[in-house]
C-alpha cells in the first residue's frame, strides 16, 4: 500500500523552515552546520541535552574553548547556537547572566587585540600584479586581483561573476552582482569599474585578457587552473582566493604590518582606504562598495589616519 500523502500544513512548514535557513548567505549557513554538529558533539559527550540547552550548559561550551578558541569564533559558535533554538521554537537568551558572565571572563582573562587584515594599498596591489606571469594562471591571478581591488569585492562575490555579468564599453566595465552579503533579497547592484590609467595594472585590460585567454564564453568567469594548463568547467572556491593572494604574495616578497593578518578582504580594505586618502566621498565610496554601515566603512580610514590626524602632531615636539 502505497504511503499516504503527508498534510498540507506538514509540507508548508518544511517550506517555511526551508526559506528561513536561506535568509542566510551559504557561507554563513555552512559555518552555522559546523559549528551546530560541534556543540551537539560537545552535549553528547558530556551528557546533556543540546536543545533546549540550559543556559549552564552553553556556559560549560563556551569555557570549554576558551583557552584554544579565538573570540570571534565563539561569539559564531554562541550566535549559530541560538539560530538553532530560534528555529525549533525553543526560548533562547544570550544576555542570560551565566551565558553574559562566562563571556566576560573569558574576554578578561584570554581576551586578545583581533588580527585584522591588512588594507592593500595601490603600490601593494602592482606588487602582486607584477608577480604574476603571462601564462593562464598568471592571466587569471592578476584579473582576479585587480578586479577584486577596483571592485571592491568581497571573495563570494569576485568568484561568483560570470560572464554574462559582465558589460564592456569604452570607458570601461559595468559588473552586476546578482546577489551579495548585504543584499539579502537578491536585487542585485551594478558597479563600474574604469579604464585604468596603466595598462599592467589595468582590471578591465586585465579581464579581457583573460576572458580571451580562456576563451570564456559564458558561465563562471574565474575557473581552476591545473598544472598543465588546462582550465576547469567549475568556478573557484572562495578560499581560492586567499590562496592565490597568499601564494602571489610570497612571490612578490610582500609583507604586511606586524599584527595583521593577508586576507581578502585586504582587498576591499584597501580599495577604501586608498579612495578616502584621493578625496572621494563617503556616499560616492559607500555605493561602490555597498556597505550597509558608515561606522564600519570609516573604521579602515580612521586606521589609515592614525598618523596623519594625530593631535600629537600638534604638539610641537
Amino acid at each position: 500500500m502505497p504511503p499516504l500523502p503527508a498534510p498540507p500544513g506538514v509540507a508548508a512548514l518544511a517550506a517555511a523552515r526551508d526559506y528561513a535557513a536561506g535568509a542566510y548567505a551559504e557561507a554563513t549557513r555552512r559555518a552555522y552546520r559546523a559549528d551546530w554538529a560541534d556543540f551537539l558533539g560537545f552535549c553528547r559527550a558530556a551528557g546533556f541535552s543540546p536543545l533546549p540547552a540550559a543556559p549552564q550548559t552553553v556556559a560549560a561550551y563556551l569555557a570549554s574553548m576558551a583557552a584554544s578558541h579565538a573570540a570571534s569564533t565563539i561569539a559564531r559558535r554562541l550566535a549559530a547556537i541560538g539560530q538553532a533554538h530560534r528555529l525549533a521554537g525553543e526560548d533562547w537568551q544570550p544576555s542570560h547572566p551565566v551565558i553574559r558572565t562566562t563571556r566576560q571572563g573569558i574576554a578578561r582573562r584570554h581576551g586578545s587585540a583581533v588580527r585584522r587584515s591588512a588594507a592593500l594599498t595601490t603600490a601593494d596591489i602592482r606588487k602582486l600584479v607584477a608577480a604574476c606571469a603571462g601564462d593562464l594562471a598568471g592571466l587569471r591571478d592578476r584579473a582576479l586581483i585587480l578586479v577584486g581591488f577596483a571592485g571592491a569585492l568581497r571573495r563570494g562575490e569576485l568568484v561568483g561573476i560570470d560572464r554574462e555579468h559582465l558589460v564592456f564599453r569604452d570607458a570601461g566595465l559595468r559588473l552586476t552582482l546578482p546577489r551579495s552579503k548585504t543584499d539579502a533579497a537578491g536585487e542585485g547592484a551594478e558597479l563600474g569599474i574604469p579604464q585604468g590609467t596603466r595598462r599592467e595594472t589595468c582590471p578591465v585590460r586585465a579581464l579581457e585578457a583573460w576572458l580571451a585567454a580562456s576563451d570564456c564564453q559564458f558561465g563562471p568567469v574565474f575557473r581552476k587552473v591545473d598544472l598543465w594548463g588546462n582550465i576547469e568547467h567549475h568556478r573557484l572556491h572562495p578560499d581560492a582566493v586567499r590562496q592565490i593572494l597568499l601564494r602571489r604574495a610570497g612571490q612578490a616578497g610582500l609583507e604586511v604590518p606586524p599584527g595583521e593578518r593577508l586576507s581578502p578582504h585586504g582587498l576591499r580594505a584597501g580599495f577604501v582606504t586608498e579612495a578616502y586618502m584621493a578625496g572621494a566621498r563617503d556616499e560616492q565610496i559607500m555605493a561602490h562598495t555597498r556597505h550597509a554601515d558608515l561606522k564600519t566603512m570609516r573604521g579602515y580610514v580612521r586606521r589609515a589616519k592614525l598618523l596623519t590626524d594625530s593631535p600629537a602632531g600638534l604638539l610641537g615636539l
